[in-house]
């Protein structure tokens, strides 16, 4: 099968932490010198993600906050931007204000971190704004909510699941550090309906992507995609709704794909 554009996560597929091996800058370079369109698609909100592009140099449609956005560098705006229902926000933010957990919570342009105790500044980046409590902090709705703490995870499992599974997509993404993050989007955002948005701003077929990724919220760009390819650490599900698998983030699977791509014409 023949394709003409790669969508690539980046936790746990092209990063390894928050290093970006040099095996899959060159080939991605390589991918992008050959005609591929370059996609990134990402959980990360927008400038994490572009700060990776620019790293590469490439400048393809961004897709961020798992699937909530696309971002397109030359028209300098957004073609896809989704965002979590207001009844939600409100129970989600009272809920994580009650219990010690990390949130953050992707507004606009900049990004609410809530946690107890105030961070170094210095160690954040400049889109990132400490606060004590959510609710009342910002009243624009965001686009992607991220939890990690085990306690308000099984609380809003218990609570908010049954309550909101009809608007709301909650699924389960592995942060830098290889940690579960409990994901929140509307139920009209994904990776999926994303890709679809990018590639209508591209003027291709979705089916001429190949995609690559590692988890759960990955697998609905892999049914939208023309193929799919999951890394060699990737949890059974994601492994099951790929097209190919192949070695581990750690081992620089996504370069060993996009060479046996760019060698042979396929991965078959």
């Amino acid at each position: 099968m023949t394709f003409h554009a790669l969508a690539i996560d980046l936790d746990g597929t092209l990063l390894v932490g928050e290093d970006l091996p040099a095996d899959n800058i060159t080939a991605l370079r390589a991918a992008r010198d050959a005609g591929y369109e370059i996609i990134i698609a990402t959980a990360r909100w927008v400038q994490m993600a572009r700060r990776i592009t620019e790293q590469i140099g490439i400048t393809g449609p961004v897709i961020a906050c798992s699937g909530a956005q696309v971002y397109v560098p030359d028209l300098g705006r957004d073609v896809f931007d989704e965002r979590l229902p207001a009844d939600f926000v409100d129970v989600l933010y009272s809920l994580c204000d009650e219990e010690r957990c990390i949130a953050t919570i992707t507004v606009e342009d900049r990004v609410l971190l809530k946690l107890d105790g105030e961070p170094d500044p210095s160690q954040m980046p400049e889109e990132m704004v400490w606060v004590s409590k959510l609710t009342g902090a910002d009243a624009t709705l965001p686009r992607v909510a991220a939890i990690q703490g085990s306690q308000a995870n099984k609380r809003i499992r218990d609570e908010l699941v049954p309550r909101f599974s009809d608007s709301v997509h909650f699924f389960d993404s592995i942060g830098p550090t290889g940690k579960v993050i409990l994901t929140m989007t509307s139920s009209s955002a994904s990776k999926g309906d994303a890709l679809k948005s990018a590639c209508r701003y591209l003027g291709m077929d979705p089916h001429d992507v190949l995609a690559f990724g590692d988890s759960e919220n990955d697998i609905e760009m892999f049914r939208v995609a023309g193929a799919a390819v999951a890394m060699g650490q990737a949890d059974e599900q994601t492994k099951a709704a790929a097209t190919y698998v192949t070695a581990r983030h750690d081992e620089a699977g996504v370069a060993r794909a996009i060479e046996k791509l760019l060698t042979n014409g396929s991965l078959d």
